[in-house]
């Protein structure tokens, strides 16, 4: 969030060689809009765009980014303190130092990397077993699964709430049942989002072994896509 054309340019030369794409808004009122309607790995605010002081703590309290990343830019207007009491993760001042703001990116950069991680939701078909809070087993098809939880769609018409036990069977050579307890967060008749509330130690460490290699499969379809190859190919001479 800024109107600055130099701190435009920092950050996008900073963040341009870590691979992230940019969204841009230069007013409060639109900031705080995205903010409220999805997730973000990363957010650098500048502190001198009017209204930045509400978008600071709008941004820290909204229920999609409570751990996103975020790196306040001050000046003449918020103190490099405030920002941070007001939920940035790092503050750097105006003019902006490159190699000040590169050294900030490689620290913050894996943060934001590890968030994208968390919420990245894996398309994903695996029949699910389901417990609800009155004791009713069901079975349903997942439809997608992050580190934080899963979206699943039902067999039959049926409206859930509250905390449910969902299992469902890792795919690997020696396959394990995965168990945790989810906290069901939209509902409709024919699907419904789960976020996981508690994994068992071992459970954990199997679920990211398999995030890992579903992680891996995306980047290397992504290599593999034709277009990728042709903007790797050396200029025909």
């Amino acid at each position: 969030m800024t109107c600055d054309p130099g701190l435009i340019g920092h950050v996008q030369a900073g963040l341009g060689r870590h691979g992230a794409s940019l969204q841009l808004r230069q007013d409060c009122a639109s900031a705080i809009e995205l903010f409220s309607r999805r997730h973000l790995d990363g957010v650098v605010i500048d502190c001198d765009v009017p209204g930045a002081a509400k978008a600071l703590p709008a941004l820290r309290n909204s229920a999609a980014n409570k751990q996103t990343v975020i790196l306040a830019v001050v000046n003449g207007f918020t103190s490099a303190e405030e920002a941070l009491n007001s939920g940035a993760n790092f503050a750097i001042s105006k003019p902006i130092q490159p190699s000040r703001l590169a050294g900030i990116l490689d620290i913050a950069v894996p943060k934001m990397e590890r968030e994208h991680r968390r919420y990245f939701r894996y398309e994903v078909s695996l029949p699910v077993r389901f417990q609800t809070p009155a004791g009713q087993s069901l079975t349903g098809t997942m439809k997608n699964l992050s580190e934080s939880g899963l979206a699943i769609t039902l067999v039959s018409p049926l409206r859930v709430e509250g905390v449910v036990t969902v299992e469902f069977e890792l795919p690997s050579v020696l396959p394990q049942t995965f168990r945790a307890k989810a906290d069901v967060i939209w509902s409709d008749s024919f699907a419904m989002g789960l976020r996981f509330l508690y994994i068992d130690k071992e459970e954990g460490v199997a679920l990211q072994a398999w995030l890992n290699s579903l992680e891996a499969r995306t980047h290397f379809r992504e290599w593999a896509h034709p277009e990728h190859r042709e903007s790797l190919a050396p200029p025909m001479r």
